[in-house]
């Protein structure tokens, strides 16, 4: 997907759940990016699933249970009815379970560290923290750009 039809697309899910759960949109947006390759995966795609949650845990107010493993021997992932359900699930999960990058989400560099050094990250699935943690500050920062020229009147 072309990044700014994403920003377009995606930033006013990314900013009413941010706003919801005290989370930077901006960093939402980046991690979204990054784990739906941009609105490019098959999860994402065809699941409304934008950041990899495992689908382990009860329901929730915007999980309802439905999981999918995309190949035999894969993980379970959280499968959505919404994109939005899946941008606030996942700020409901940063924000209850990874409380210090949410309280420093505002600092994309700081949230950046936190997430990419947190259980989030999953070096045994393939994850390297570093490359995490180097890409989100470099996409938050990308996001930052094509927010304010698509949306003039973002405030973080």
């Amino acid at each position: 997907m072309i990044k700014e039809i994403f920003v377009q697309q995606f930033y006013p899910l990314a900013q009413a759940a941010g706003k919801l759960f005290n989370i930077n949109p901006v960093v939402v947006l980046a991690q979204a990016a990054i784990e739906s390759g941009w609105a490019e995966s098959r999860l994402s795609k065809d699941y409304n699933s934008f950041f990899g949650i495992t689908g382990y845990g009860g329901p929730t107010d915007y999980w309802a249970g439905e999981k999918i493993r995309l190949n035999e021997t894969g993980l379970l992932f959280r499968s959505y009815a919404s994109a939005r359900d899946s941008f606030f699930d996942f700020c409901r999960l940063i924000r209850s379970s990874y409380t210090v990058a949410a309280n420093v989400s505002n600092v994309p560099a700081a949230y950046a560290q936190e997430i990419a050094y947190s259980r989030y990250i999953s070096e045994v699935n393939g994850d390297n923290r570093q490359n995490y943690k180097r890409m989100l500050i470099r996409i938050s920062a990308d996001m930052e750009r094509l927010i304010a020229l698509q949306f003039p009147e973002h405030k973080d």
